[in-house]
């Protein structure tokens, strides 16, 4: 069987999680899905291959090998809302974001599949992560967590017409300290041909509001970048470095200026 995540230790105070990249769907799952659901189309595509740079900056990462569908890594096992009121989707989710239906009629999985998977596929990863902080915050005083993302620019179910290309949440300040989100955002803000808010739409899912504690010096913040900003969206299987190279520039000086911030932050 496939792993389900890859773990690459480092030495900063930087830890950068990736629960959405993954496409791997064990048989026994895909073998009940609908051809809609095997296509898979909610992945964060190649979101990981992106910040191809983070060995420069010696970087933990964590990088799920899973696919989203089989379980959301990003969402609450105990089915809390990550937005109230608004369209989204589960931990294990039965539709897509287009609200396609992802299994057959009479294929879903019950409460006892749904907490197997909590068990087989969602606590391993958050087990993991959560060691990573903690010995990042042991090892430095502090630790930076970056929870990496990408959505399609269209998704009519979860905002209205296109997304900024980039999205940057902190739980509306909740999850990092005021000087490192300035900082983050002020350097999201360099190239005036990627759009950006802050605590818009996107304000951090489970893993930022679950592990962001200023008090206890772990700052997170999530990034969901619009996949127009590096892919054609037509054909988004395909990774072109040529096209991902002004973003992945914008990236570096992001993640420079953030782990900067929260050095002067503790000095």
């Amino acid at each position: 069987m496939t792993e389900p995540f890859r773990f690459k230790p480092g030495g900063s105070p930087l830890v950068v999680s990736f629960p959405h990249p993954g496409t791997f769907v064990p048989e026994a799952i895909l073998a009940r899905m609908s051809d809609t659901g095997r296509r898979l189309i909610d992945t964060d595509w190649h979101v990981d291959r992106l910040y191809n740079f983070l060995g420069e900056f010696d970087a933990t990462s964590i990088v799920s090998n899973l696919s989203r569908y089989v379980a959301d890594l990003n969402r609450d096992p105990n089915g809390h809302a990550l937005y109230p009121g608004r369209f989204e989707t589960a931990m294990c989710p039965i539709v897509t974001f287009g609200g396609e239906a992802i299994y057959g009629a009479l294929e879903r999985p019950d409460e006892a599949e749904v907490a197997e998977r909590v068990r087989e596929y969602w606590q391993p990863y958050h087990a993991k992560l959560k060691e990573a902080v903690a010995e990042t915050r042991m090892k430095h005083g502090y630790a930076v967590l970056l929870d990496a993302h990408s959505i399609l620019s269209e998704v009519p179910s979860l905002f209205d017409g296109h997304l900024p290309h980039l999205n940057l949440g902190t739980a509306d300040g909740k999850s990092c300290a005021p000087e490192i989100a300035h900082a983050a955002a002020a350097a999201l803000q360099q190239e005036p041909k990627f759009s950006f808010v802050a605590n818009g739409r996107f304000k951090g899912g489970y893993i930022t509001r679950q592990y962001g504690d200023p008090e206890k010096n772990v700052h997170a913040l999530q990034l969901e970048i619009s996949m127009r900003a590096y892919l054609n969206e037509k054909t988004y299987t395909t990774f072109d470095d040529r096209r991902a190279a002004p973003l992945r520039a914008v990236l570096r000086t992001f993640i420079g200026e953030t782990v900067n911030a929260a050095r002067a932050h503790y000095k």
